[in-house]
């Protein structure tokens, strides 16, 4: 649509969106079928593992994790950014890794049901274009190799150079974990639709995600108090993706995925964050339009 496009352009950043009726199929796209660089979106299909392993009785969620205070996963959330050893349950760190995307609580879980069971569960769905290649800690120690820095704050000052921002291969969907926008709506279809896993843990999915923090992407199209807005971002340098769902009070669900990449490589670009919500808002309304036409 020329009117996404546009929101793009307007924000200095390339994009690629798929966002469809859950229940009746109708969709907008532009790029669907692309590869994309997940980033965090990547904890998407791994907190689905992680409650269809608990579905098969092959874990607790109730299980306990110890996680030592020396050697986390970078981040600047959660345990990434606690100084102290903890326990917690898979469940909790289910929550962290959904809610404030902790990169530690993530590298936990995925150490638990393992990465070749996401994998797995993500043919087994008939979502071929997504792939898991790594956890956290491999994504940064790439990043880290790529820009020939020794430690994340200079990562983060290097991240800013576009001479380093074109070496690093994660922001190269052969290169990382990676998806279509039109397969990750299809996979957030299967978690509204309890078809995902037991209506028990769709269920509990879909509260992880609603529990998300992050305003500033996808919830700021949808400015209500009775629209609910549940997702998961995924940020890297020059990246700024979100995935999720919109619900409205009249029954309507719509399931979002935009993925952009800025052309500058200023860390800070609320014009790119809001462009997410923008073009979903565009999509949807065009989507809600035409059902009301048919009414």
């Amino acid at each position: 649509m020329n009117a996404i496009e546009q929101v793009f352009r307007s924000a200095g950043v390339s994009g690629r969106l798929h966002v469809a009726d859950i229940d009746g199929g109708a969709e907008v796209a532009v790029g669907a079928d692309e590869p994309v660089v997940l980033a965090s979106v990547f904890k998407v299909p791994l907190v689905v593992e992680l409650h269809r392993q608990a579905d098969l009785g092959l874990l607790d969620l109730a299980e306990r994790v110890r996680v030592p205070a020396e050697d986390r996963t970078p981040g600047p959330t959660g345990l990434s950014a606690m100084l102290d050893g903890a326990v917690l349950s898979l469940r909790d760190l289910a929550y962290l890794m959904m809610a404030v995307s902790d990169n530690t609580a993530a590298d936990a879980v995925l150490a638990r049901v393992g990465l070749g069971a996401v994998n797995a569960m993500l043919a087994g769905l008939g979502l071929p274009g997504t792939r898991v290649e790594h956890d956290c800690r491999g994504l940064f120690a790439r990043m880290l190799a790529d820009a020939g820095v020794s430690d994340m704050a200079a990562l983060a000052e290097a991240s800013t150079d576009p001479a380093v921002v074109a070496r690093l291969r994660v922001l190269s969907p052969a290169h990382t974990n990676r998806g279509t926008p039109r397969e990750m709506t299809r996979l957030l279809g299967m978690i509204w639709r309890d078809e995902a896993a037991s209506p028990g843990s769709c269920a509990a999915i879909r509260r992880l995600m609603g529990l998300q923090v992050w305003p500033h992407r996808l919830s700021s199209g949808f400015p209500f108090d009775d629209v609910a807005v549940s997702g998961k971002t995924g940020t890297l340098a020059t990246l700024r993706n979100e995935v999720g769902v919109v619900e409205y009070p009249d029954g309507g669900r719509y399931a979002v995925a935009v993925f952009t990449r800025s052309h500058g490589t200023a860390q800070n670009q609320p014009r790119a964050d809001a462009a997410v919500g923008s073009a979903a808002r565009i999509a949807i309304d065009h989507l809600r339009a035409r059902t009301t036409a048919h009414i």
